[in-house]
């Protein structure tokens, strides 16, 4: 597993790094729109291109990792080449044929997206959809780049390939400030092409080369759009919780759409670096072992990932229920962004990060479940989690405005891990279950002595510190670590054997830099 580790933690530096200037495209956009219209009309502009595509952008790349396994063991390396190439190529075809429709119907393709929008944040997110539904060609085709490189073991890469992006869309936001707003589109479709781009040097050099190649009676690939189906639709579903949760913000007063997506942001934060760092290395791993029929490593491996990730995100949940006012004041309240913003917001982070663990279990259950070649489960799963959440959000929105919709998608994301972790037992019978559930006990016991700690912590030098910026970092920053070092002794004094895999990956990291 020490090879396992590296690869988590060099993803999880390069994760973090990339989602610290991820945070500095958010605050750059609260600080110079706050949370009016151009604001609004760009998050939603620029969620629709990776809704469209997201769905079968993420099931081509999760069913090309087990596929290319099996040309390279059943063929040979050389036809593995082959056959992503002509992925590529199929790629490249449907998604211009996608940016083409985009673009003839994207009137009613934003209405769909925001019923709520009229006037002058219709007219500003059509303007900016038109622009930024082109970037659809090289939203898929980072996925496949992403794919091929983590089957060679580069997980560096991938992690990084935001870094151009978040900062090309920084300077674009200010300079639209500065010189006409249309900008921010134009430089949001730089940012997400040299993604791709950035990727592609590091893919010819783990042996890549394009080829224009199309074959669509191939054998692998028509076995890819089988596989493919269920874990679209599982997916899909996902973007359609998305889609309606922006969509019934857009009919809630103005700041509401821009308050969810950056209170979003802060959790996806988390679960970039974490859970999509932990299954991003473990999934190619877990792929190979089904193949094989290690029943023993494969149990192993799933107890291992699934307390990881339920000891790095639980204490992170809670804090992020109990700080989230110092949170959001401290990263956004500044420029455009109030007082009042940052209550809105700080609001809607506290219910979205109820359901955090399960966004995060939720990941790597599914990858579980595409492992075993089960694509059905975690669609069905999807499904059931969509029915919850939409009902949930005309039920809650009601009597909670926007926390409802935060709220709604937390309780959803909880529901599904349960349904997951359900029918995980039934297929294997026994994954370690019992291990499983006692981490959680001891983890959540931890993090809420923990959350009580940090919230005192905080409380207490809120009151004797100033409120500027020092003042203000000082005093969270003293919380969290307070709150960390509380979790870390009652971790290792619950004995969670778990805590010495993470341990391992930071001492992977040490032996690293030696």
């Amino acid at each position: 597993m020490s090879k396992l580790a590296k690869a988590a933690t060099w993803l999880m530096l390069a994760t973090l790094l990339t989602k610290i200037l991820g945070f500095g495209r958010e605050m750059a956009l609260s600080y110079v729109y706050g949370t009016n219209a151009i604001s609004e009309a760009f998050v939603v502009a620029f969620s629709i291109p990776t809704i469209i595509f997201a769905a079968a952008g993420s099931a081509i790349a999760t069913t090309y990792i087990p596929i290319y396994y099996e040309v390279e063991n059943e063929i040979g390396k050389k036809a593995t080449l082959k056959f992503t190439n002509n992925i590529v190529n199929v790629i490249v075809i449907i998604c211009t044929i996608l940016s083409i429709l985009g673009i003839i119907f994207t009137e009613p393709l934003v209405k769909l997206f925001a019923i709520g929008f009229d006037g002058e944040r219709l007219k500003l997110t059509v303007q900016y959809t038109r622009i930024l539904i082109m970037s659809i060609p090289f939203i898929g085709l980072s996925f496949i780049m992403n794919g091929y490189l983590q089957v060679h073991n580069n997980f560096t890469v991938p992690g990084l390939g935001s870094l151009p992006k978040n900062i090309i869309i920084i300077v674009s936001i200010f300079l639209s400030a500065k010189y006409n707003s249309v900008i921010i589109a134009i430089g949001t479709l730089l940012g997400i092409a040299s993604e791709f781009l950035f990727q592609v040097p590091f893919a010819a050099k783990n042996g890549y080369k394009y080829k224009p190649f199309l074959d669509l009676k191939d054998a692998k690939m028509k076995k890819l759009v089988i596989l493919i189906a269920p874990i679209f639709v599982g997916i899909a579903v996902n973007q359609i919780n998305t889609m309606v949760d922006k969509s019934l913000a857009s009919t809630l007063p103005l700041g509401s759409v821009a308050a969810l997506n950056f209170a979003s942001k802060l959790n996806s934060f988390v679960i970039s670096i974490f859970i999509v760092s932990i299954t991003a290395v473990v999934y190619p791993l877990i792929s190979r072992l089904s193949v094989e029929n290690s029943k023993e490593d494969f149990a192993q491996v799933v107890v291992r990932s699934v307390n990881s990730i339920t000891l790095l995100v639980l204490p992170v949940s809670v804090g992020a229920i109990v700080l989230s006012q110092p949170i959001v004041r401290l990263l956004f309240e500044r420029g455009e962004f109030t007082a009042q913003d940052t209550k809105i917001t700080a609001v809607a982070l506290s219910f979205y990060a109820i359901g955090l663990i399960g966004s995060g279990l939720n990941d790597i259950l599914t990858k579980i479940f595409y492992a075993l070649k089960d694509t059905k489960t975690p669609m069905k799963s999807a499904i059931l989690a969509v029915v919850i959440n939409i009902c949930l959000n005309f039920a809650l929105i009601k009597y909670l405005k926007h926390a409802g919709l935060a709220f709604a998608t937390s309780v959803a994301n909880i529901s599904i891990v349960i349904v997951l972790f359900i029918a995980l037992k039934k297929k294997i019978k026994d994954f370690g279950q019992r291990k499983i559930i006692i981490t959680f006990i001891k983890s959540l016991v931890a993090s809420l002595i923990m959350g009580f700690a940090a919230y005192m912590s905080n409380k207490y030098l809120a009151m004797h510190l100033s409120s500027d910026t020092i003042g203000q970092v000082i005093s969270l920053g003293t919380s969290v670590l307070v709150g960390a070092i509380v979790y870390g002794v009652l971790v290792i004094l619950f004995k969670i054997s778990e805590i010495t895999y993470i341990i391992d990956m930071v001492k992977a990291k040490l032996k690293l830099k030696k």
